[in-house]
């Protein structure tokens, strides 16, 4: 009998992002992680409350305050990926705060291509041997991670790590 999926919201303010304040996810992830990560797969959001000047049109992801934090983020839990609700776009936002990028409006997002690589296969190591660790079963996942930021991994890659 599969186990109810439910989001867990993180919600993030000025205070917290400009004082580089961890603790409203460090709090959840701490529980999450005592209560056994492999039931909370997929079920982590932010909900980001950082007000702008009026008419600043820049995106979360373009505010160097909002970045430095989740970049504080990802040192401190860098397997967070395998946490994230990848269906309601999290794993997509996540990895804008830590990608360069540019918005395109007829495209949308345009990551930096190299950075791009060098996140997701960073990724790929970090969460596959955190995987292990965990005794989660590991290839379809990170298959699947790769794919959600256009790349496709074949099994004899992951056969050499």
């Amino acid at each position: 009998m599969a186990a109810e999926s439910k989001t867990i919201a993180i919600a993030l303010n000025n205070d917290f992002i400009n004082n580089l304040d961890l603790s409203p996810a460090s709090t959840v992830i701490e529980q999450l992680l005592q209560d056994g990560a492999a039931s909370h797969e997929q079920q982590l959001r932010f909900d980001i409350n950082y007000e702008l000047e009026p008419g600043d049109p820049r995106e979360l992801s373009e505010v160097p305050e909002v970045r430095l934090w989740f970049i504080r983020l990802d040192a401190k839990y860098p397997w967070l990926p395998f946490l994230l609700d990848w269906k309601a776009g999290e794993f997509a936002r996540y990895s804008a705060m830590l990608v360069p990028h540019q918005f395109s409006s007829k495209e949308g997002i345009q990551y930096n291509p190299e950075a791009l690589e060098i996140f997701l296969m960073h990724k790929i190591f970090i969460l596959g041997d955190w995987l292990k660790q965990q005794n989660i079963p590991s290839l379809s996942r990170l298959k699947s991670m790769a794919q959600m930021l256009g790349y496709e991994l074949e099994d004899a890659f992951f056969e050499i790590f």
